[in-house]
């Protein structure tokens, strides 16, 4: 009784803990110039406008919201739809290397991002590819294919076969069997790679840093970063510009949770 009693206050203090940051970021994005430096520090805002317009007005921010919500989808749709072919190939073709290809594709997207930055950008620089969405895009894919292609691979393993064998017979192609009948059954899995892809991309700082000098081009993460001035540092609208950039993928996460988890927990139980 005690053991369930503690259980869910430690989740409380753990949740709240991971929560201050963020937190605070918002208070101070509606906090007054002076109350952000205010010593003692001030815990409740003013609630002002005022940083939030300076980071669209001054700051573009509206650009960056642009640019990362066009790089995030296009990796998004590309990666799910290339990891999708991939994952049924491995998961219904039976190849022998397949248990191999797969750790291989887990060994490789745990290199350090610093460890393939020089070819990354030596390939896209003799491309002409710097400073252009595709540039990006196409760094982003290899960099989220491992994802999509595990997540999809452990999901369409659980999918009965028969349900495709009857469409095979029926005349389906292995083309139409995948589109009409494997795809819909693995929505779940298809919804949460696409997810977690999204946020992976929509997050990512180093590339986007690397890729794209050209400022009309900049994604959230770095044109924040790039905020502030030679002689200022301006806390409110960098809080207010984080606050604005995180909410999407808070939206995201709290409506489709149970999504998320039953495709996150595909294959853990069978039977």
């Amino acid at each position: 009784m005690r053991r369930g009693v503690l259980w869910p206050l430690w989740l409380v203090l753990i949740g709240g803990f991971s929560l201050v940051p963020f937190l605070w970021f918002v208070l101070t994005s509606w906090k007054s110039a002076a109350q952000v430096t205010a010593i003692p520090p001030e815990i409740v805002p003013d609630f002002h406008w005022g940083f939030y317009l300076s980071a669209l007005r001054d700051h573009g921010l509206l650009k960056y919201i642009r640019n990362s919500a066009i790089v995030a989808s296009l990796t998004t749709l590309i990666s799910i739809a290339i990891g999708a072919f991939a994952a049924y190939a491995l998961t219904r073709f039976q190849l022998p290397w397949t248990r191999t290809y797969l750790m291989l594709l887990l060994a490789v997207s745990m290199f350090p991002q610093i460890a393939i930055a020089g070819p990354v950008w030596r390939i896209l620089s003799a491309l002409g590819w710097l400073n252009t969405y595709q540039g990006i895009v196409a760094a982003y894919i290899a960099l989220s294919l491992p994802l999509a292609v595990w997540i999809l691979a452990t999901f369409f393993k659980e999918l009965p076969y028969e349900v495709e064998e009857a469409a095979l017979i029926d005349g389906c192609t292995r083309v139409q069997a995948l589109w009409k009948v494997v795809l819909p059954l693995a929505a779940p899995g298809l919804f949460t790679a696409s997810i977690l892809v999204f946020i992976h991309v929509w997050n990512e700082f180093f590339f986007a840093l690397l890729i794209l000098t050209n400022p009309a081009l900049q994604t959230l993460p770095v044109g924040i970063a790039l905020f502030p001035g030679e002689y200022t540092m301006p806390w409110g609208e960098i809080a207010a510009a984080s606050t604005i950039a995180t909410l999407p993928l808070i939206l995201l996460t709290l409506i489709f949770q149970r999504r998320i988890v039953r495709g996150l927990s595909a294959g853990a139980i069978k039977g």
